[in-house]
C-alpha cells in the first residue's frame, strides 16, 4: 500500500519528502543531543525528567496514568520508579490495588530547577520563528500525525 503511494509521486515531490526528513532529523538529532548534555549535567537520563516532568505536573499521579503518558510498559516504569525512589527524588504509596507516585520534596527542588531551563531550552529551538509560524508548524507536525503512514 504505501509502496504504491510512493511509485505515484513525482521526482520531485521524493526529493521534497527527503530533504523534509532529512531536516527534521537534523534539527532532532541536535535537540536530542543538547537535551541530553542538560540532563546529564543535573544527572538525570531523558526518561527520568520525563517522569520528574509528569509527576511534577500532577502532583500525584498513578502508576499506570504515568506508564501511559510515558509510553512505556509496566515493568520498564517499574524499574525507572524504582532507581528515582532509591535516589529520593520520588515516593510510591499503594491504595489498595492503585500505586500513587508524588515528588518528594527533593523531587520538587529538582523540578523547579531542572523543568523550567528545559522549557526555556526547548522554547529557544523555536525563536527562529514568530508565534504565529510556531503555531503553523505544531499544526503541520499535528496533520502529518493523522495521515495513515504516520499511525495518528
Amino acid at each position: 500500500m504505501v509502496d504504491q503511494h510512493i511509485n505515484r509521486l513525482s521526482t520531485r515531490e521524493k526529493r521534497l519528502g527527503l530533504m523534509l526528513w532529512f531536516r527534521l532529523s537534523r534539527f532532532y538529532n541536535r535537540s536530542i543531543r543538547q537535551t541530553n548534555d542538560f540532563l546529564k549535567d543535573v544527572q538525570l537520563s531523558a526518561a527520568q525528567f520525563d517522569v520528574l516532568a509528569q509527576v511534577g505536573v500532577h502532583k500525584e499521579i498513578t502508576q499506570q496514568e504515568l506508564s501511559h503518558k510515558l509510553f512505556v510498559t509496566k515493568g520498564n516504569i517499574t524499574q525507572l520508579l524504582v532507581k528515582m525512589e532509591k535516589a529520593g527524588l520520588i515516593q510510591r504509596k499503594k491504595e489498595w490495588r492503585t500505586n500513587y507516585v508524588s515528588l518528594t520534596k527533593q523531587g520538587k527542588v529538582l523540578y523547579d530547577e531542572v523543568v523550567p531551563r528545559q522549557e526555556m531550552f526547548q522554547a529557544e529551538q523555536f525563536s527562529g520563528l514568530s508565534e504565529a509560524e510556531q503555531v503553523q508548524l505544531l499544526n503541520l507536525l499535528k496533520k502529518l500525525q493523522k495521515t495513515p503512514e504516520g499511525n495518528g
